[in-house]
């Protein structure tokens, strides 16, 4: 039997302690953990996981499973260049006033956020679509990509969107004849025959070629993404990554794989839930009519037929799943690959979008369906399969992700830091969520509560009050009286009012 002194017992816990907290060191990251940026354009919460059962999206879902999803998450500017510049400044949109294109010259001291990723020693780089694009459709000669932003130059593959024989043929034609915006600036070569290719050319709003699914350009963008998530891990390297993968669909044309249109029954496709517009809002309010549908070739007048919304909202949801497919081949790749265990990977979309709701074909309004995101949040030892009622804007990732890899959070942005609803999911947070849109000379300001939507029209000019929208929602989650004038409200109103002018001073 050997006898321990109380003086050795002191020195052996000692040891113990020593040797329990060595082990514990050894065994957590010893970098900054990576971050896996996924955008995806014009995606409303229409995801399986946000409630839409009619919706195949099994590896966003299970990416949710692993995360927080965030079911009050909101945009600043419905629309993708302002939306997106505000996301990745940190800034809201009159801090840059509403000129994405020149938030640098308008704001010299930005830091973005896969900036300050780069300067605090990450390795930056964009696929696809994650800034706004030129002219050119953000492909060809784009100098909207801030390169300051990024260690390696950005990729991008081409903008083909037309792979049927009919397809196709359409496109060529569009582009022999078309003097858009888009091609007008264009010196067609003759001797080119896939010239075409080269931009964005719109010939049908729809499409369901039998491809694989690398053929259109988000499934080349998902295998340009792996590529270099196997380069890093193939490298050793211990530079932490911040990769920005930013996806085109389910953004108009609605074309995917046939595969993809296959997994739904055409007669099962959901009808359009609120067809009318919300009673007594301002005509300017609302962008009605068949809008972005119409700049392709099967022009509608007015309200689309029953039979032709049903049709593009399939071609809608296949566009989803397609998308789907993709992000699940890059979470899957990040598992293979050993990277997943210290990477923060982040779900979103620049804004919502109507499909047929209000009678409208597009975003470019205040309202809730063009605002509100789907947004989640996978981090290593955070909560997973939570949700969070919180509110929070897309403005505010560029603080909280840097909290989250435990960088400083950058003096100059002006959202606020949501981390503490990642580590525990039921907090309330902040009160309000803000966003803005312009319209035929005024700005719409609009303050959206956990109850409540309040929006003021303001003159650009003389700064004056156009006119107010006040919803109250339910629980379809859509405005449909505007209570502005309603005398009930005026106290309600008050408070609103007061939320709005501490961010959009009158």
């Amino acid at each position: 039997m050997i006898t321990i002194f109380p003086a050795e017992k002191k020195l052996v816990a000692t040891l113990l302690i020593f040797q329990l907290t060595a082990a514990f060191l050894s065994a957590a990251p010893t970098k900054h953990p990576n971050i896996l940026f996924i955008g995806i354009d014009d995606l409303r919460p229409e995801l399986n996981c946000y409630g839409a059962t009619h919706i195949k999206s099994p590896n966003i879902d299970h990416l949710a499973s692993e995360g927080v999803l965030f079911e009050r998450a909101y945009c600043q500017w419905a629309v993708c260049m302002p939306s997106r510049a505000s996301l990745l400044s940190g800034l809201r949109p009159d801090s840059f006033k509403g000129n994405a294109a020149a938030f640098r010259k308008i704001v010299p001291s930005v830091v973005t956020l896969p900036q300050h990723f780069k300067n605090h020693g990450y390795f930056t780089q964009s696929f696809g679509k994650i800034y706004h694009g030129s002219w050119k459709t953000a492909y060809v000669g784009d100098s909207f990509q801030d390169p300051v932003s990024w260690s390696e130059d950005r990729w991008a593959s081409s903008p083909q969107y037309y792979f049927s024989p009919e397809g196709i043929a359409a496109a060529q034609k569009v582009f022999a004849t078309a003097n858009d915006r888009f091609l007008k600036k264009i010196e067609r070569d003759p001797a080119d025959p896939d010239q075409w290719k080269k931009y964005f050319v719109r010939g049908y709003a729809t499409e369901s070629p039998d491809v694989p699914d690398n053929v259109p350009a988000d499934g080349a963008l998902a295998d340009a993404a792996i590529g270099k998530l196997r380069h890093f891990n193939a490298e050793g390297s211990k530079q932490p990554f911040f990769l920005a993968v930013g996806f085109m669909k389910p953004h108009l044309p609605f074309v995917a794989p046939k595969k993809y249109w296959d997994l739904y029954d055409p007669e099962k496709i959901p009808p359009v839930a609120v067809p009318n517009r919300p009673k007594g809002a301002p005509d300017f309010a609302v962008k009605a009519g068949a809008n972005e549908v119409n700049q392709y070739l099967e022009k509608s007048q007015g309200l689309l037929s029953p039979e032709r919304t049903r049709h593009l909202r399939h071609g809608y949801a296949a566009c989803v799943s397609y998308i789907d497919a993709q992000v699940g081949r890059l979470l899957g790749e990040l598992e293979s690959l050993g990277l997943r265990e210290n990477t923060i990977v982040v779900l979103w979309s620049d804004h919502g979008y109507k499909l047929g709701d209000f009678g409208s074909w597009a975003k470019h309004t205040n309202f809730e369906l063009d605002t509100r995101v789907p947004l989640i949040i996978s981090a290593p030892g955070y909560p997973r399969g939570e949700r969070s009622n919180a509110l929070v804007e897309l403005v505010d990732l560029h603080p909280t992700l840097s909290e989250l890899a435990g960088l400083p959070v950058h003096s100059g942005a002006e959202g606020e830091s949501f981390a503490d609803k990642i580590k525990a999911p039921s907090k309330t947070g902040k009160g309000a969520a803000f966003s803005q849109f312009p319209k035929g000379g005024f700005m719409g300001y609009t303050v959206r509560t956990a109850t409540h939507r309040y929006t003021e029209w303001r003159s650009t000019k003389t700064k004056e009050i156009e006119a107010r929208e006040l919803y109250e929602y339910d629980e379809s989650g859509v405005e449909k009286n505007n209570l502005a004038e309603d005398p009930a409200f005026k106290e309600e109103i008050g408070k609103l009012r007061s939320r709005l002018n501490e961010v959009f001073p009158p």
